[in-house]
C-alpha cells in the first residue's frame, strides 16, 4: 500500500505494433494530473485497476480523462459480490459492482460529427467485456484535433506544481 513516486507509460508489442501504455490506480482517475502526466510521457491508452464501487460519475471521470488528453482509456473493476454476504457495514461506493469500463480518444469524426467514446461498459456480474481501439484512427484524431497537447498553455499552469493547499483543502492526513 505504499504510493508509487510517478506515472510510467511503456510501449506494448501487439499485433498492431508498438501501443504506448500507461497505468494509473482508480484513486488517480480522479485527479486529471494523472492522466495529463501520462498523455505528456506519450500514452496512447490508459489501463486502471480499479476497487471501489462504481457509480455515473466516476465513471465520467474516466471518460473525461480520456476526452481530455486524446487516450483510449479502459478501466477493469471486481465484479459486484454474492448478494449473500453481509456488507451492510459499508459505505455504498466502498463495494464493488462490476461496470468494466473502456472509453475511445476519438470524440469526432472529420466531419466534427460527435462521436459516443463508450465502446464497452460490464455490467455487475463477471463477464469479460472486449473493447476493441482504433489506434489508426486515435493518431489520426491526435494529429489534427485540438485536445491533448496541442495547445496546452504550461506556463500558466504554475500553481498545479505548488505544494500548498488551498486552505479549505489543507488537512494533517494529506498525501503530499
Amino acid at each position: 500500500m505504499t504510493p508509487g513516486d510517478g506515472f510510467r507509460v511503456a510501449d506494448l508489442d501487439t499485433r498492431a505494433g508498438p501501443v504506448r501504455m500507461g497505468l494509473m490506480i482508480c484513486y488517480d482517475r480522479d485527479f486529471p494530473e494523472a492522466a495529463r502526466v501520462l498523455m505528456l510521457g506519450g500514452a496512447e491508452l490508459i489501463l486502471t485497476p480499479n476497487a471501489c464501487g462504481l457509480d455515473d460519475d466516476r465513471i465520467g471521470t474516466l471518460r473525461v480523462r480520456a476526452l481530455e488528453n486524446m487516450v483510449g482509456a479502459a478501466m477493469a473493476s471486481y465484479a459486484a459480490p454474492d448478494p449473500a454476504v453481509d456488507l451492510s457495514h459499508l459505505a455504498p461506493l466502498d463495494v464493488c459492482n462490476g461496470h468494466s469500463v473502456a472509453f475511445s480518444g476519438v470524440s469526432f469524426d472529420r466531419e466534427e460529427n460527435p462521436l459516443d467514446q463508450k465502446l464497452v461498459e460490464a455490467g455487475e456480474g463477471e463477464e469479460l467485456p472486449i473493447a476493441t481501439f482504433d489506434l489508426d484512427a486515435l493518431r489520426a484524431f491526435r494529429a489534427h484535433a485540438s485536445g491533448g497537447d496541442a495547445y496546452r498553455k504550461p506556463a500558466t499552469y504554475q500553481a498545479l506544481a505548488a505544494d500548498a493547499p488551498v486552505p479549505v483543502f489543507a488537512r494533517a492526513d494529506s498525501r503530499r
